[in-house]
């Protein structure tokens, strides 16, 4: 079965085929590094994770790349870097601004990791490509596609054709909605900043149009083609970012690089919503992701609330699904409890995420599994069908090993619940390790399996009338997870 995808700059349903099946290449525009993520900055991670894992998956993950940018240029980082000088912090503005960007990057990789987000394979910090930036100015300059003034440069709009292709609008549309003050040095309304003058008590570079630092929309232009090339395959973010962000990019790298495609495809996730209305500060429900953590709403479950909605639908938050969610992986990790490693997936799980990423499409076929595997008598289960079923759910990122993952269900007043079903999902492993062993004379599994529960304090009892489980002295709930 084909990949498809709903790529934005067509409109319509594509089959996916990668320029080069031996480095499938993805670029998504990352966070601006200035404080906590928020839940809606989640979406796209989680979004671009799964087709992360399905890349890998299809092409190996030896030839697929992934880049995700952090943006740590920003006025609220400098604003923050300024506080705690003018406090007496030690070091220059340059020096407590690396700090702070430092500090929160280390926040989004914790609260991402906690979400079960594989690290891409390349995560540019927009200050380490200030040089391939200003090259690409220079370019523009040169070729009449950007121009100099009052210590700024600009791209001028009119000089690329196909601006506002990707968001359907005109360029006499965009100027009639414009509702900002044009600044006096710019030669139409809509040409946007390159490059900007900054002040000698904020950070910035040495460039031909004096000190200053580079406009956001450049950052990405600069770090995609250095990291992925003329062309890729695959660029996205939130909705909100189609106008201006990536209209921009594209105008930028196109003239750049005419001989080249930049993304072939676009993919743009919906907001997100809570209990059925816009996140915001005002209306009292706005949180980050950290927030949820720390109300000790695990990173798994979030995980899967986020991904019971398509990508292209608004993601409603509630609690009420929170709650479902953790009571479905809960039984979930029951039954895949002590499941083997196999690259062996469920057909339907995997037709579902190639056609177009639909992730509540995966998770009702795992609920069919789920509900045939619980159906099922120990003695009728094939060990194979748990493996797979565990291995299809980690196409999705549930279900994983990792204690960040499935540690949560050790915790508070679930404890004997959690290590019950854990429990009998081993003993069912057992049972049926021991009937193919009878039958192939080969007790490799049952001794593996009989080994690792052991040294996991767990207690094994095995006699004809069957195999039963039991916590010992020296019980281990994170090794007994971890099994597998």
């Amino acid at each position: 079965m084909d990949i498809r995808f709903t790529n934005s700059a067509t409109r319509k349903k594509d089959i996916f085929v990668p320029i080069d099946p031996t480095n499938v290449r993805m670029y998504l525009c990352g966070p601006t590094v200035y404080d906590r993520a928020h839940l809606g900055n989640a979406r796209p991670v989680l979004v671009f994770d799964v087709l992360y894992r399905l890349l890998r998956h299809v092409y190996g993950a030896d030839h697929v790349t992934y880049v995700r940018n952090f943006t740590d240029v920003d006025d609220k980082i400098n604003a923050t870097a300024l506080k705690r000088k003018e406090a007496g912090a030690p070091g220059s503005l340059e020096d407590l601004v690396r700090e702070r960007s430092d500090e929160t990057i280390g926040w989004y990789h914790a609260d991402m990791d906690a979400l079960g987000a594989l690290r891409p394979d390349h995560e540019p910090r927009a200050t380490a490509y200030i040089a391939e930036m200003v090259a690409m100015i220079e370019d523009l300059i040169a070729s009449g596609h950007a121009y100099a003034a009052e210590g700024h440069v600009l791209f001028s709009v009119e000089s690329y054709a196909g601006y506002g292709a990707l968001s359907g609008r005109s360029v006499d549309d965009m100027i009639a909605g414009a509702r900002v003050e044009v600044a006096p040095y710019k030669k139409n309304p809509m040409d946007f900043v390159l490059w900007k003058p900054s002040t000698d008590d904020l950070p910035g570079w040495e460039s031909p149009w004096g000190r200053g630092r580079p406009g956001w929309h450049i950052e990405c232009s600069a770090m995609s083609h250095a990291l992925l090339g003329e062309s890729f395959d695959i660029h996205g973010g939130g909705n909100d970012l189609t106008f201006p962000h990536h209209e921009n990019e594209i105008a930028q790298s196109k003239c750049a690089h005419p001989e080249g495609d930049f993304a072939r495809v676009w993919l743009h996730n919906e907001m997100l919503q809570v209990e059925g209305k816009k996140m915001s500060k005002s209306l009292g429900n706005f949180f980050t992701v950290r927030d949820l953590l720390d109300q000790g709403i695990p990173g798994e479950v979030i995980r899967f609330v986020m991904l019971s909605t398509h990508y292209r639908k608004p993601m409603d938050w509630t609690a009420e699904k929170a709650r479902e969610a953790e009571t479905t992986l809960r039984k979930w990790r029951g039954l895949a409890a002590g499941a083997r490693a196999t690259k062996e997936v469920s057909t339907d799980v995997l037709a579902a995420l190639k056609d177009d990423l639909n992730t509540p499409k995966a998770i009702a076929e795992l609920h069919k599994l789920a509900d045939k595997l619980g159906r099922s008598q120990r003695s009728e289960v094939p060990l194979g069908d748990v493996d797979q079923f565990a291995a299809s759910a980690g196409l999705l990122g549930v279900l994983e090993d990792s204690s960040m993952m499935g540690s949560w269900i050790f915790g508070g007043a679930v404890d004997k619940v959690a290590v019950s079903l854990l429990l009998e999902g081993f003993e069912n492993k057992l049972v049926q390790a021991r009937v193919e062993a009878m039958q192939t004379k080969d007790f490799t599994e049952v001794d593996r399996l009989k080994a690792a529960l052991i040294e996991a304090g767990v207690e094994v009892r095995m006699s004809k009338a069957g195999v039963e489980l039991v916590p010992g002295a020296g019980f281990d709930a994170g090794k007994l997870e971890a099994l597998g």
